[in-house]
């Protein structure tokens, strides 16, 4: 309960109970069961509302679409719409290039996956459609299935050659379809097995290195169409009005005849039907199509969460993953190439009032005219100028090299994780690069668990708080309360042993050298059980002596009684006794009415060790066999040394490893373990008196109240 003194300050005071494993278990069996009976019949049960959930859960489109508040966002999201959808024109045919096929299929792909998502999607905010760092990714698949040199036809003279573009892009098309289409399968089995949490092993800094990268392998692919070309700023929908301005100029001084300026060519009207992908293509593109599954959901739910977390909705990862997935397999039949969403899109979707999915239907819209009215019209645009758009949209992510300075100064390793991920996509291909660069920041995860916070940790004066002692200075005398900062398993686990010494002989002698606290340590422990050995091996003879003296005060009181004092003519004990100055073989018939009571080894007043030594597992989440043979291996050192170890704060899983792994037997049981700091501290200072310093199984079941 809680009360206030004097000064209006809380204290709480708490009277309960040691709870040791086995009855915190009692306690909680019972309850633990109800739960897993309660939660299974509710995961079984198939109720209509439930279906209806479940049903609106995989369409959100009727799910918000019939509670949509027309006159407070119509107007916002129209033009939105009309905003984001002049956008779509340039980056979709620019983008187009990237992917190594014809400027017209970027428009396809800012159609048909954009209202897949409008019906699937749950983000409010995002503009999906096609992106560079994706359209970079595809555009290395096809140029390698699909190189020049393959569509090279002999001339008529002898040195002249002629590549056959039509024959070219018509393949590389199809392979852009198959990968797409690869690719949203994935998407959407990642979806429908609840995966979404795969995005995670994509860091922040790792996903802005990466996409830093992926622009400097854009602007070199796009030397060929602008050297020579010198691009100016611009932002938003103006790109439009630069499209239509260099399209007359081209048009009008005819520059692809009269100066060979590469233009963007026939973009027919209409839609086209959709086409099966190349199954005999699936089988070179597995990798591929996987980076492209999650590169795009990565990118897509990072920035669907910003804008979630900042206008207060949910967005959900495993129904954006759907939602991709079908944008992706279904855009892919129509010969669209994969998409996520762009930075530059959506910010220009949310300044421009966009308020629901419904702006991203109406740029679909937008597109949608220009396929079937007035595509014909850009027809003499020269890429050069599709180039200088892609170089301005780039800029934003040029800039994320400043990230570097801010890492240095917040997190070294984040710094390090981001300069390698760079270093890697540049050198191998964008989805090689991003396999390398996951596989880096693992392993800093790995070498930082290596390398973890070993503390002392003592109790905080009035109480059940404890705390690392550097911090507090306040130890708890006589034990030793031990942490690490990190699990316990193979890659550390001798790392933890040789903490544990040290942080012994510091506990003790207050230094912090390691070179020479170890060796002492460990040295101790093996003449500590040097001595226990000696010690077992003079038993015998020291029993003998005492029962010498106990047959000398039993003859006195038999003589003083008048009676005679009873010897047998054998001894059983096997063991030699001086009497009188010679040796005899003797025994003695032990009293009826005395009971024998083996007691531990006497404790020795100089041992440099604590008499207790606790592990606080709380940071333990697994244990692998090396840590529950390392865990065994402290308990018989210490042990064998006269100190008692025990475990607290022990995880399920933790303790379930530890019993397949043999860890308890008839020797070490449960008893050993805590649930909580504080109940171990209490039951070793409950065990300080001289009655059950050594005969601690009394004290099991025993109730110790604590007001603090």
């Amino acid at each position: 309960f809680y009360k206030a003194d004097h000064n209006d300050r809380l204290t709480l005071s708490l009277n309960r109970s040691i709870f040791g494993i086995f009855r915190l278990n009692k306690m909680l069996s019972c309850s633990s069961l109800c739960f897993i009976i309660f939660s299974f019949s509710l995961f079984i049960r198939c109720t209509g509302p439930r279906f209806k959930s479940c049903f609106l859960s995989f369409v959100p489109l009727l799910a918000w679409l019939p509670r949509y508040p027309f006159r407070e966002n119509a107007i916002g999201d129209l033009i939105s719409g009309i905003s984001v959808g002049i956008m779509h024109l340039p980056q979709g045919m620019a983008y187009a290039l990237l992917a190594a096929v014809p400027p017209v299929f970027g428009l396809y792909s800012s159609f048909y996956p954009i209202l897949i998502y409008f019906i699937f999607g749950t983000s409010k905010h995002i503009s999906v459609g096609t992106y560079a760092v994706m359209s970079v990714m595809i555009g290395s698949v096809t140029e390698r299935l699909a190189p020049d040199s393959d569509f090279v036809i002999p001339g008529n003279d002898t040195n002249s050659t002629t590549l056959d573009i039509v024959s070219r892009d018509a393949e590389r098309v199809k392979i852009a379809a198959t990968v797409t289409f690869l690719s949203g399968i994935f998407q959407l089995l990642l979806g429908l097995v609840r995966f979404g949490f795969v995005v995670t092993y994509l860091s922040e800094p790792l996903v802005r290195a990466y996409t830093t990268a992926a622009a400097i392998h854009v602007i070199v692919s796009q030397l060929k169409y602008s050297f020579g070309i010198n691009p100016q700023r611009y932002s938003g929908p103006l790109s439009l009005i630069y499209i239509i301005i260099a399209t007359v100029v081209s048009w009008q001084m005819d520059l692809k005849t009269e100066y060979r300026v590469e233009v963007v060519g026939e973009i027919p009207s209409g839609l086209q039907a959709p086409v099966a992908p190349a199954v005999s293509l699936l089988g070179s593109m597995v990798g591929d199509a996987f980076a492209l599954a999650v590169v795009g959901y990565g990118i897509a739910i990072s920035l669907g969460r910003i804008f979630a977390l900042k206008y207060a909705y949910k967005v959900d990862s495993n129904q954006e993953l759907i939602a991709l997935g079908l944008s992706n397999s279904i855009g892919g039949l129509f010969n669209c190439f994969a998409i996520s969403c762009s930075m530059s899109r959506s910010m220009v979707q949310v300044s421009t009032g966009g308020k629901s999915q419904v702006a991203g239907a109406i740029s679909a819209v937008v597109i949608l005219v220009i396929l079937l009215k007035i595509g014909e019209l850009f027809e003499e645009l020269p890429k050069a100028v599709l180039a200088a758009i892609i170089y301005v949209n780039l800029q934003g992510m040029m800039k994320q090299f400043g990230d570097i300075c801010s890492l240095w100064r917040t997190n070294k390793v984040d710094m390090v994780v981001w300069v390698m991920t760079l270093i890697l996509t540049v050198l191998f291909n964008p989805d090689m690069g991003l396999a390398a660069s996951i596989a880096f920041s693992i392993l800093t995860v790995v070498f930082r668990t290596q390398l973890p916070k070993y503390s002392i940790l003592g109790q905080v004066p009035g109480t059940d708080i404890y705390k690392p002692v550097e911090d507090y200075n306040q130890e708890t005398p006589g034990i030793m309360i031990f942490r690490s900062s990190a699990t316990l398993y193979f890659a550390n686990a001798e790392m933890y042993i040789d903490a544990l010494y040290e942080k012994v002989d510091t506990h003790k002698h207050h230094t912090h050298i390691y070179s020479q606290a170890y060796p002492f340590t460990h040295n101790y422990i093996k003449k500590k059980k040097r001595k226990l050995q000696r010690k077992q091996r003079k038993r015998p003879r020291k029993e003998l002596k005492k029962l010498l003296k106990l047959l000398r005060f039993s003859a006195v009181s038999a003589f003083n009684q008048g009676e005679e004092p009873q010897f047998s003519d054998t001894d059983e004990s096997g063991e030699e006794a001086e009497a009188n100055g010679d040796v005899h073989k003797l025994s003695v018939k032990e009293p009826k009415d005395v009971a024998a009571v083996e007691a531990g080894p006497d404790p020795d007043t100089d041992t440099p060790l604590p008499r207790a030594i606790i592990l606080d597992l709380s940071p333990v989440n697994f244990l692998d066999t090396v840590g529950v043979k390392t865990l065994r291996n402290i308990y018989k050192d210490y042990g064998e040394a006269g100190v008692q170890v025990y475990l607290c704060d022990c995880q399920r899983g933790v303790v379930e490893s530890m019993e397949k792994g043999d860890f308890f037997n008839e020797k070490v049981t449960k008893s050993i373990l805590f649930s909580s700091v504080h109940d171990a501290v209490l039951y070793c200072q409950q065990g300080n008196s001289k009655e059950v310093q050594y005969i601690v199984m009394s004290y099991t079941h025993t109730r110790i109240s604590e007001v603090s």
